[in-house]
C-alpha cells in the first residue's frame, strides 16, 4: 500500500484517479502532494477525496507528449467552480492563437506551446512535423500547434474547452 511504502508524492492519469477514488476514497491519505493529468479533470472525484483528505496538495498537470509531460499547472483549492489547467511551468511559453493571431483574455483559440521541453518533432514524419511544429512568430525557435481550445482566464489562468478536432483520448 501506498502507507507501508511511505509515498508522499505520487502522479496519476485521471482515469486512473477516478478509478481508484471510486474504489477507496481514503487511499491517498498518506500523500502530501497528488498530481493528476492526462486529460480532462472530474471535479466531482477531486472533491470526493477532499471530502475525505483536507491537507492534500492537488496539483492539475496538463501537457502533450510533445511537450515532455507537463507544460502548465493549477494547484486546485479547497474550494473551486471548476478547474483550470493553470499557467506555464518554468521555460514554457504558451500561446493562444486564434488564426495566427493572439486571443486576448476569455477569447478561445488554439493553445501553442514553446520552450526548453519541446520536441524537435515526429520521428520519420516530416509532413506532420511541418505541419504542427511551426515557427514562433514571436520569437526564435519552434511552437506546437496542441489541437486544443484554451482561453486565458483574468486571473492568468488557462481553461481548457476541449479539442479542436475529433482525436480522443483514451487513458491518458
Amino acid at each position: 500500500s501506498l502507507q507501508s511504502l511511505k509515498i508522499n508524492t505520487m502522479w496519476l492519469t485521471s482515469a486512473l484517479f477516478n478509478q481508484m477514488i471510486d474504489s477507496d476514497n481514503t487511499m491517498f491519505d498518506c500523500l502530501e502532494y497528488l498530481l493528476i493529468g492526462g486529460e480532462k479533470l472530474s471535479e466531482k472525484h477531486v472533491e470526493m477525496l477532499q471530502s475525505c483528505n483536507k491537507d492534500i496538495h492537488l496539483i492539475n498537470g496538463y501537457g502533450p507528449t510533445e511537450n515532455t509531460t507537463f507544460t502548465t499547472t493549477y494547484e486546485i483549492p479547497k474550494q473551486f467552480i471548476s478547474i483550470p489547467i493553470g499557467k506555464p511551468i518554468s521555460n514554457t511559453t504558451v500561446y493562444i492563437l486564434n488564426e495566427e493571431k493572439l486571443a486576448g483574455i476569455g477569447m478561445p483559440g488554439e493553445l501553442c506551446i514553446g520552450g526548453d521541453g519541446l520536441a524537435k518533432g515526429y520521428f520519420n514524419c516530416p509532413e506532420l512535423t511541418a505541419e504542427k511544429f511551426i515557427n514562433h512568430p514571436f520569437g526564435p525557435g519552434k511552437l506546437y500547434r496542441s489541437g486544443d481550445l484554451a482561453r486565458w482566464l483574468s486571473d492568468g489562468n488557462i481553461e481548457f474547452l476541449g479539442r479542436m478536432d475529433e482525436q480522443v483520448k483514451i487513458r491518458g
